[in-house]
C-alpha cells in the first residue's frame, strides 16, 4: 500500500506523499465504478469522485451516483460537496481533490481516482495551473452571452483559436466564455494553456469501455431506470434549491432535459429520447478526450478477467 512520506516537491513548492495514484476513466456507462469498487477492495483503496456533476449534492439518480450499499463500505470523497448553484471550479476541485489524495497516501491507502470529467483528471494528476481571471471580463462577457446567445461567442472563438472551439460544444455558454476570457488576458490561445504533461504524482491510468453498440445499448438502459427511479421528481425538488440558476449543474445530463420538460418546452417522452441521444453524444467526446492520452492502459469492460488484468498494471508498491 502506499507509504505516507513525504516526496518530491510539486507544483507551487507542495511535497504531496510518496505513493501511486490508480486512475479509473472512460467514457460514461462503460463500468468504471464497478471496477473501482473491485480495486479498492484488493488495494485496500478509498475512490476520489472525479466526475464533475457527482460533486453535487442531491443530484444522485441523474449522475448514476453510487448508494452507500453500492460502495461496498469503500470510502468515496468529494461527493456532494458543492449546492447546484455553485458554478464549477476546476482549481478549486484541484484543490480539494489533492487534499484528499495526500490525505489517504498519509494514511497508507491507495488513492483511487474515478470519473469521465478528463480536465478533472488531468488537473489532479499533472502539474497544472489555471489562468487566472478577471471579474469585469468575465462579467461583460456573460452579459454578452445572455444577450445574444452562445452562437455568436463561439464563432468567435472559433476565429481565434479553432483547436479550443473543437473542444467546446456550441451551446456550452459557460466554456465558451471561460476560453475567451483566458484568450484576453493572457493574449495567447486558451489551449496553450494545457500545459504538456508533467506528473504531479506518480500514477496508473486504466481506462474502460465498450463495444459502441453495447455501450449504446447500456445508456438506453441505464435512462430507463433513471426514469424509473425517479428522476423527474429529483429534478423537481431540485428547483426549489435553485437547479434552473446554477450556470453549472443545469447543464447536466438529464437534469438539463428534465428542465425543459418541466419549463413546457420537451414532451417527457421528448426529455427522456434526447437524454439518450445527448449522451451518446457525449460519450463519443469522452471517448475522443482520453483516447489521445498514450498513457491510459484499456481494458474492455466486458471482458473476463478485468480486475485481475487491470491489478498486474498497478505497481508493487501500491499493493
Amino acid at each position: 500500500m502506499g507509504a505516507g512520506v513525504t516526496g518530491p516537491a510539486g507544483a507551487g513548492g507542495s511535497r504531496p506523499p510518496v505513493g501511486t495514484v490508480v486512475a479509473v476513466v472512460g467514457p460514461t456507462a462503460a463500468g468504471k465504478s464497478a471496477l473501482s469498487i473491485a480495486l479498492a477492495h484488493a488495494l485496500g483503496g478509498e475512490v476520489v469522485n472525479a466526475d464533475s456533476m457527482q460533486l453535487y449534492r442531491g443530484m444522485d439518480i441523474g449522475t448514476a451516483k453510487l448508494t452507500p450499499a453500492e460502495r461496498e463500505g469503500v470510502p468515496h470523497h468529494l461527493l456532494d460537496i458543492w449546492d447546484v448553484t455553485e458554478p464549477a471550479s476546476v482549481a478549486e476541485y484541484q484543490r480539494l481533490a489533492r487534499a484528499a489524495v495526500d490525505d489517504i497516501l498519509t494514511r497508507g491507502r491507495v488513492p483511487l481516482l474515478v470519473g469521465g470529467s478528463g480536465l478533472y483528471v488531468r488537473a489532479v494528476l499533472e502539474q497544472f495551473e489555471f489562468p487566472g481571471t478577471d471579474p469585469a471580463v468575465r462579467e461583460r462577457l456573460e452579459r454578452e452571452l445572455a444577450q445574444v446567445g452562445p452562437a455568436p461567442l463561439y464563432a468567435r472563438l472559433r476565429a481565434a483559436d479553432p483547436a479550443a472551439a473543437a473542444g467546446i460544444l456550441p451551446g456550452n455558454g459557460r466554456r465558451i466564455v471561460r476560453a475567451l476570457e483566458v484568450i484576453e488576458l493572457t493574449g495567447g490561445r486558451f489551449t496553450a494553456s494545457l500545459p504538456e504533461p508533467a506528473p504531479y504524482y506518480p500514477s496508473v491510468q486504466l481506462g474502460v469501455d465498450l463495444d459502441t453498440a453495447l455501450l449504446d445499448e447500456r445508456i438506453a438502459v441505464r435512462v430507463d431506470r433513471m426514469w424509473a427511479d425517479g428522476l423527474v421528481a429529483e429534478t423537481r425538488e431540485l428547483v426549489g434549491r435553485g437547479l434552473p440558476e446554477g450556470r453549472t449543474a443545469s447543464r447536466a445530463l438529464g437534469y438539463q432535459q428534465v428542465l425543459r420538460f418541466l419549463a413546457g418546452e420537451l414532451t417527457e417522452t421528448e426529455a427522456h429520447d434526447e437524454t439518450i441521444r445527448a449522451t451518446r453524444r457525449f460519450v463519443r467526446r469522452q471517448r475522443s478526450w482520453f483516447r489521445r492520452d498514450p498513457r491510459i492502459h484499456w481494458f474492455d469492460s466486458a471482458a473476463p478477467g478485468l480486475v485481475a488484468d487491470a491489478l498486474r498494471l498497478v505497481p508493487a508498491a501500491a499493493r
